[in-house]
C-alpha cells in the first residue's frame, strides 16, 4: 500500500457516523501465537529442526539466529501466514514476538521476507536428510505406547506448480505440472511419520520403501511387541511391497488395480449382488475374497473383492492384503484408510503446504518440512483439546476459533498484558487448554 488511511467514514448504520482507523497501536489478531510457542517448547520442535542446521552467516551482522528464523516460521504458518512475504508486515506483531520471547512493543522487530528468504534457499541437502529424521524424532520422543499394532498409512498427493520450479514436470494422471510429495502417517493417532518431496514425474511408489524401512527398524527397537500393518491405495500396490512386509513378517492391505483377469473372478459376487439389488429398495455391498497372481508375482496371493450396486449403477474394488479376518471387517478397515487424505487436506487446505514456489528444489523440500512442522505442532495442540468441541476439528477450524484472537498488547518493567475481547465466545477452551498446558507432566 502506497497511501497510509487515517479515516475511513461509514454513514448509515448508526445515527451518528462511524469511523475506522489504524491507529490503534499494539494489537495483534493473533494470540494464539502464545500458547503455540508453549507447546513447540515442550515439543521441543523448533530446536530439533535448529539442531540440523548450519549457520554460515557473518556471527557480527546476524540479528535473528536459526532458531528464531525456524519458529517464526512455523507460527506464520500455522496462523495462516504461509507466505514469506507475510513477515514484512509480520515483523512487528506483538504477540509474535512475544512468542519468540521479545518484548512486544521495545524488542528487536522479527524477520522480514527478504531474511526469510535466503534462509529457506540456503539448506543444503545433507541438512535436508537430518531435517526429515528431525519429523521421525518427535513422533518418537511424544507417541504413546501402542498396545497391540502400530498402522503405518501412506500416501501421495499432487502439488500444481505455475513457475520456473526445479523438478516440476507434467504428470499424466493429474494432468497438470507438479510436485509428488510423499506422506506417511500414524493410522492410529493421526501423526505425521515423514514427508518427502518427489519430482512431478514420478509414479506414486517411487521411494516408498527407504522411508518405510527406516521406520520399521526405528518402531522394532522402541516397540518390539507391536505388530505392524501398513495401509494404502492402489498406487502402492507394487511387488517390491509385498515382498518387503512378507519377508519382514508386516501386514498390508493395499488398494489394487482393476484388470480383465480380477473382472473375471468378480463377476460372479457381482452378479449376486446385482439380483439382491432388484428384490432390495437400497444400495446392495457384498465383499468376498479370490486368490490370484499376476504375471509379476512370484506367489498367489489373497484379494478382497466388493460389489456395490446402487442407483447411479455398480461399482468394483479389489484389495491385496495377507492380513487374517472376516472379508468384510478387513474391507471396512482399509476404508479407514481415508483419514489419512483427511490429514493431506490439513496439510495442504489449512496450512498451505502446496505453496512451494522456490525455484530451488533444496528450497521446496526445506518448506515443505517447515508445513510439516506446523501440522505437527497443530495436531499436537489438536490433541490438547480432547473432550472439547474442538477435538475433531480440521486445522482451520482451530485456528479461526482459538488462534485468530484480537488483542490489545501492553507492557510494563515487570509484565506483558495481553488483553482479548470480554466477549471473546471460547474463554473455557482457552482456560483448559492453558491448564493443560502449564500443568506438570506426569513422571
Amino acid at each position: 500500500m502506497t497511501e497510509r488511511i487515517t479515516q475511513l467514514g461509514f454513514d448509515g448504520i448508526l445515527k451518528r457516523h462511524v469511523s475506522v482507523t489504524f491507529d490503534g497501536g499494539a494489537l495483534t489478531s493473533d494470540t494464539g501465537a502464545i500458547p503455540l510457542s508453549v507447546l513447540d517448547r515442550q515439543l521441543g520442535l523448533s530446536q530439533q529442526l535448529t539442531d540440523c542446521l548450519v549457520d554460515t552467516r557473518d556471527s557480527a551482522r546476524v540479528r535473528h539466529s536459526l532458531k528464531d528464523l525456524v519458529c517464526q516460521r512455523m507460527l506464520q504458518i500455522c496462523l495462516g501466514y504461509e507466505d514469506a512475504n507475510d513477515a514484512n508486515a509480520l515483523r512487528i506483531d506483538p504477540a509474535l514476538k512475544v512468542a519468540l520471547g521479545r518484548a512486544p512493543t521495545s524488542g528487536l522487530d522479527l524477520a522480514s521476507q527478504p531474511t526469510l528468504s535466503r534462509f529457506e534457499n540456503a539448506v543444503t541437502r545433507k541438512q535436508l536428510f537430518r531435517l526429515s529424521r528431525s519429523i521421525e524424532r518427535v513422533y518418537f520422543d511424544h507417541r504413546p505406547a501402542p498396545d497391540k499394532q502400530i498402522i503405518i498409512d501412506i500416501d501421495a498427493s499432487d502439488d500444481p506448480t505455475h513457475g520456473q520450479q526445479a523438478f516440476a514436470f507434467y504428470h499424466g494422471y493429474y494432468r497438470h505440472h507438479m510436485f509428488h510429495p510423499l506422506f506417511i502417517f500414524d493410522g492410529a493417532t493421526g501423526d505425521l511419520m515423514a514427508s518427502i518431496l518427489r519430482p512431478g514425474n514420478v509414479h506414486a511408489a517411487n521411494g516408498v520403501l527407504k522411508p518405510v524401512k527406516r521406520l520399521v527398524r526405528k518402531i522394532r527397537r522402541r516397540w518390539p511387541w507391536v505388530k505392524i500393518i501398513i495401509r494404502a491405495d492402489a498406487g502402492f500396490a507394487v511387488p517390491r511391497l509385498y515382498r518387503f512386509c512378507e519377508h519382514r513378517g508386516i501386514g498390508y492391505i493395499l488398494g489394487l488395480g482393476t484388470n480383465e483377469v480380477l473382472k473375471r473372478l468378480h463377476a460372479p459376487l457381482l452378479d449376486q449382488a446385482i439380483k439382491l439389488y432388484k428384490q432390495s429398495d437400497g444400495k446392495i455391498r457384498l465383499i468376498g475374497e479370490t486368490r490370484y497372481s499376476a504375471k509379476s508375482w512370484k506367489r498367489n496371493r489373497r484379494v478382497l473383492m466388493k460389489a456395490e450396486v446402487m442407483p447411479q449403477g455398480t461399482n468394483r474394488r479389489f484389495v491385496v492384503t495377507n492380513l487374517e479376518g472376516e472379508p468384510e471387517s478387513l474391507y471396512d478397515f482399509y476404508v479407514k484408510r481415508g483419514d489419512a487424505e483427511n490429514r493431506i487436506k490439513d496439510l495442504k487446505n489449512a496450512l498451505k503446504a502446496d505453496r512451494l514456489s522456490c525455484s530451488r528444489f533444496e528450497a521446496n523440500c526445506f518448506r515443505l518440512l517447515l508445513h510439516s512442522a506446523a501440522y505437527v505442532l497443530m495436531h499436537h495442540l489438536r490433541l490438547k483439546l480432547h473432550g472439547t468441541e474442538l477435538e475433531r476439528a480440521q486445522f482451520d477450524t482451530i485456528r479461526i476459533k482459538l488462534l485468530k484472537v484480537g488483542a490489545r498488547v501492553s507492557e510494563s518493567c515487570r509484565r506483558v498484558w495481553i488483553r482479548a475481547a470480554s466477549s471473546y465466545p471460547y474463554q473455557e477452551i482457552w482456560l483448559l487448554l492453558h491448564r493443560r498446558l502449564t500443568s506438570p507432566a506426569p513422571s
